[in-house]
């Protein structure tokens, strides 16, 4: 049974979401702080998180900023704003996924089960052999899921990670950002093709000696990306 944290201050929506998620088989914990969301969430293992953006003591952007620090548990961001600056910042903070209010439950069920389908997925099979890609100083280790640069690990969060090892397993060719939006966070998705060009960037600060002008990931105007070798 895959477990499911809430961090939601408002008592009445967190119980919503809860009932709606344990009703679907989840088991699902909840806090209403944002301390101790966030005490929970780096202290006990959960396959899911769900984050309301606003909180009292520590808010959502800086309990995803902290959890991405250490884990790549799926994270889907919560929040009253509109705003395309809020969402641009959570997913660029490694959110996976980000819901406005006032929301279907239904809907909200159907996220977590593409983003649990999804991580499952990719995280796959541990015995599959040793499969790694070699690219001058980038090292991608599609087994334990870890990067090197210059021999120097770099922290990923997961769709960082399939993003880099998508383009790179397929060198030389361009993608649209519908083409990798599709790919990475597939055709059912509730997301925005915005979101590809923040985790390109996030991806390019972590690789690359000068971001603007990437020796890797190339951005073809007007076309996409493509991952040189």
């Amino acid at each position: 049974m895959s477990k499911i944290l809430i961090i939601e201050d408002e008592l009445s929506i967190a119980e919503l979401e809860r009932d709606y998620l344990e009703i679907n088989g989840y088991s699902v914990d909840m806090e209403h702080s944002g301390d101790k969301g966030l005490a929970r969430a780096l202290n006990e293992s959960y396959d899911l998180i769900i984050l309301d953006l606003m909180l009292p003591k520590v808010d959502g952007f800086e309990i995803c900023r902290k959890i991405r620090s250490q884990k790549d548990t799926p994270i889907i961001m919560i929040s009253a704003k509109k705003e395309d600056i809020d969402k641009i910042r959570g997913l660029g903070l490694g959110a996976d996924d980000y819901m406005i209010k006032p929301f279907s439950p239904g809907e909200m069920v159907a996220r977590v089960k593409a983003h649990l389908a999804r991580y499952e997925r990719f995280i796959g099979n541990r015995e599959h052999k040793h499969d790694e890609i070699r690219v001058r100083g980038l090292l991608i280790d599609k087994t334990s899921r870890r990067v090197h640069v210059n021999e120097e690990e770099v922290a990923f969060t997961t769709k960082e990670f399939e993003l880099l090892s998508f383009l790179a397993v397929n060198p030389n060719r361009v993608f649209s950002k519908d083409q990798l939006f599709d790919r990475i966070w597939g055709m059912d998705s509730f997301g925005d093709i915005s979101t590809v060009t923040v985790h390109i960037r996030k991806i390019r600060e972590k690789v690359e000696l000068d971001p603007s002008n990437p020796q890797y990931i190339e951005t073809v105007w007007g076309a996409g990306y493509r991952f040189q070798l």
